[in-house]
């Protein structure tokens, strides 16, 4: 139950896609020069967590929060690192998830993504290093690992989320991204359905709705119904997400917020 809640808030970023279709350089996230640095400007910083509950229906069953963890340097190349954690369950089954992502901090391009699972008594590592400069990625965490093609300006699930924050939203408008690191889930939509304010245990805030859509299985599915609600402002952090599935539905809420120190 949880497991499907972390692949859904996960997932997001596998959703991604909005308007009429879209090019690269209308998706290309605008820059700024830090410390002589070209860097993504982004609505985020490191310190920034976002923290809720999970509710399976009516039952609360846990807890999730996502962090921007650090400002890392990997393979040479400064990158956003980013962790997003889901704990809970009851007596007879019990969740402990963690994605991570990677991405570099001036295309915004996923670098690498970790999923650490412990669902039910079983454990799952998936790691992989994604290489934008040569779109391709490799899995590290099988036995023999190999080289597999990927896309230019690659995205994971974690990092589409951090993505998705950087562009604009328009009512009315679906956007199609071929981005999403494995070439056969592309493309990722976003369909922007409407506009309005509702109330979290964080507060009550004016939102944005979106509908994504994934080449996949399960809550993001051609034939499923999610939707996420963000902030309709310059962050556009996720304040809530609701899943209809054929046994009921899946909700996280969001009850605090802490920005970045240095935003």
């Amino acid at each position: 139950m949880l497991a499907r809640v972390a692949l859904a808030a996960s997932a997001v970023a596998t959703t991604a896609s909005a308007q009429t279709p879209t090019t690269p350089a209308e998706t290309a996230p605008s820059t700024v020069v830090v410390n002589g640095v070209k860097r993504a400007k982004v609505p985020f910083g490191v310190g920034e967590r976002l923290e809720y509950e999970v509710r399976f229906g009516a039952l609360r069953v846990g807890n999730a929060h996502m962090e921007v963890v650090a400002l890392d340097n990997l393979r040479g190349r400064p990158a956003w690192h980013t962790a997003f954690w889901v704990q809970g369950g009851n007596f007879l089954y019990r969740v402990n998830d963690v994605y991570e992502s990677w991405m570099d901090t001036e295309t915004l391009s996923s670098l690498r993504f970790v999923q650490e699972l412990e669902e039910g008594g079983k454990d799952t590592e998936r790691r992989f290093e994604i290489y934008p400069e040569r779109a391709v990625f490799v899995q590290t965490s099988k036995k023999s690992p190999t080289e597999e093609p990927s896309v230019s300006q690659p995205l994971d699930d974690g990092s589409f989320l951090y993505f998705v924050r950087t562009i604009p939203l328009v009512v009315g408008q679906t956007y199609d991204f071929n981005r999403y690191f494995r070439p056969d889930r592309n493309p990722v939509r976003i369909r922007v359905l409407r506009k309005e304010r509702i109330k979290v245990p964080a507060g009550t805030f004016d939102a944005i709705v979106i509908q994504p859509v994934i080449k996949t299985k399960g809550i993001f599915s051609e034939n499923g119904h999610a939707e996420i609600w963000l902030s309709d402002d310059d962050r556009h952090i996720m304040l809530q997400l609701k899943s209809k599935l054929s046994f009921g539905s899946l909700n996280l809420y969001l009850k605090s917020y802490f920005p970045s120190p240095s935003a």
